[in-house]
């Protein structure tokens, strides 16, 4: 009779294989979110959209090329056009809140080795239109007309 690994053994041996487990760079999210959340909870309210400032910046900074050019000029568009949303990381990339809750989101190519970045936007975004639509942007260099775009979206996002 063949034995078997035991049940901790054989779960090791799944989050090993990428395709079945998560991937080093999902692990590392998952990481960089508890570390988030641990943070916010020693910030007062007070201090949460200064530090979350920093937070964004330092993120945006340890970007490589052309992420880091596109997540600072989203982030300059959103602080400029969308003054109320609060800027923080979220599992790692730069975001901006509303109430506490992520409304949108860039997530640099790098992060997950795609061949794009992405400006997303979570349920809590207004975007609604009818019964179906968009809530993530593949970005690959920004244009002017882009630019005016993810202003509108913002803008549309805050209701």
């Amino acid at each position: 009779m063949a034995q078997r690994k035991p049940a901790m053994a054989a779960d090791k041996d799944v989050l090993k294989d990428e395709s079945l487990g998560f991937t080093d760079e999902e692990r590392a999210a998952m990481r960089e979110h508890a570390r988030e959340v641990k943070m916010a909870r020693r910030r007062s309210p007070k201090d949460a959209e200064a530090n979350g400032e920093a937070d964004v910046i330092a993120a945006i900074a340890a970007m490589p090329e052309p992420d880091r050019t596109m997540a600072d000029k989203i982030h300059t568009l959103i602080r400029g056009h969308a003054p109320s949303l609060v800027p923080r990381t979220w599992y790692g990339m730069p975001a901006y809140s509303k109430d506490g809750n992520v409304m949108c989101f860039f997530q640099g190519a790098y992060k997950f080795k795609a061949r794009y970045a992405t400006l997303g936007f979570s349920d809590k975004a207004d975007l609604d239109d009818g019964k179906m639509w968009p809530v993530a942007y593949a970005l690959k260099e920004l244009t002017p007309s882009d630019e005016e775009a993810i202003v509108a979206l913002v803008k549309k996002a805050l209701g």
